[in-house]
């Protein structure tokens, strides 16, 4: 259980914790980056719900969103998974406890790329997990190539602009029945806190596709101090990286509105808040909201899509409340006569 020191800040939650209490170890990733503004709102947003830390369990697969969940909520459950296997290893552990309160956080390449089949699944399942992707359309630790989520043209550091169509995970995550899907900016804390408490309190799998911009691979080309021309006109004895500090990039604007945001390489995002005549129950309305947006090359973000009566994964299986990591093992393993039995009914 979690004890509350004495000696910090008196101000505390519903629960007695400080927010210090949903911190976690310090970020490793480059200053300014996106992904440590999300981590900054999971704090907070489990912080003001009162979320038990020990009750929570959080997944990640590979890249620099999965490094992540170290940062935040320090006294919890964590698993690193493989590369794109993250929601595998999260259906067994949510299956396994059905008490635990899921986080899951991926990256765009992770989950669009190497992991859209096990994505897929998740979605069709309806695990009660919160799904949190952090967005930023490139492969951070490998260089910045193009993920599946980069829009057409859009061009690398290095002058490639990319063809091919992007995979819209909203987009699918509504087609595959996902009960709740919504879509924010790491710069936009007033919105992305409200969506990850109301992910918190949904039954099923709630997906937050969140746009992170890397500052990193983000350099614009044609600078003489950007990372592309100092390494073309130095003779290199060994190839050593530096990256520069960003301030992360912030985003305030009201319901209804539309937002031009410069990143830091001069390139810029339109972003659409919904307002509150938006019916997020209605899987048609989402889907041409989402594709009407993509046509004119805005982002839309808020709450898209909620079904509060679907049934998530535990129930449709008709689980027992004991979790069955609990169980004793006179309970969960079968006699050699009813083992017998099973096995006469394949036969």
């Amino acid at each position: 259980m979690t004890t509350v020191n004495p000696n910090l800040p008196s101000k505390t939650n519903r629960l007695g914790l400080p927010m210090t209490e949903y911190k976690g170890l310090d970020s490793t990733l480059c200053a300014g980056c996106g992904h440590d503004g999300i981590t900054s709102q999971i704090v907070k947003a489990f912080y003001e719900y009162g979320v038990e830390p020990h009750r929570v369990a959080k997944f990640s697969g590979i890249g620099c969103s999965s490094k992540t969940p170290a940062y935040f909520i320090g006294n919890s459950h964590g698993f690193n998974a493989v590369h794109g296997r993250m929601p595998a290893v999260a259906t067994g552990a949510m299956l396994a406890n059905r008490t635990l309160v899921g986080v899951g956080v991926s990256g765009d390449g992770d989950t669009a790329s190497i992991g859209i089949g096990q994505f897929i699944h998740l979605l069709r399942r309806n695990i009660p997990l919160i799904y949190i992707i952090e967005n930023n359309g490139v492969y951070g630790l490998t260089k910045g190539q193009f993920s599946a989520t980069a829009d057409v043209g859009s061009k690398l550091k290095n002058g490639i602009v990319n063809e091919l169509p992007p995979i819209d995970c909203c987009v699918l995550a509504i087609e595959l029945g996902c009960s709740y899907v919504a879509r924010s900016f790491a710069g936009d804390p007033k919105q992305l806190v409200p969506l990850i408490k109301g992910a918190i309190a949904h039954k099923g799998t709630a997906l937050l596709d969140v746009i992170s911009p890397c500052v990193t691979f983000n350099n614009h080309e044609g600078s003489t101090k950007s990372f592309k021309y100092a390494k073309e006109h130095e003779e290199m004895l060994h190839e050593i990286g530096f990256v520069p500090y960003f301030e992360q990039i912030q985003a305030d604007y009201p319901e209804g509105a539309v937002k031009e945001v410069e990143l830091h390489d001069g390139s810029h995002i339109r972003l659409r808040k919904l307002d509150r005549d938006y019916d997020p129950s209605s899987k048609p309305q989402a889907l041409q909201l989402i594709r009407k947006a993509n046509e004119l090359g805005e982002l839309i973000t808020g709450l898209l899509f909620y079904d509060r009566e679907k049934k998530d994964f535990i129930d449709d299986l008709n689980m027992m409340d004991e979790p069955l990591a609990t169980l004793p093992t006179s309970q969960v393993r079968p006699s050699r006569e009813a083992l017998a039995e099973i096995n006469k009914e394949f036969s």
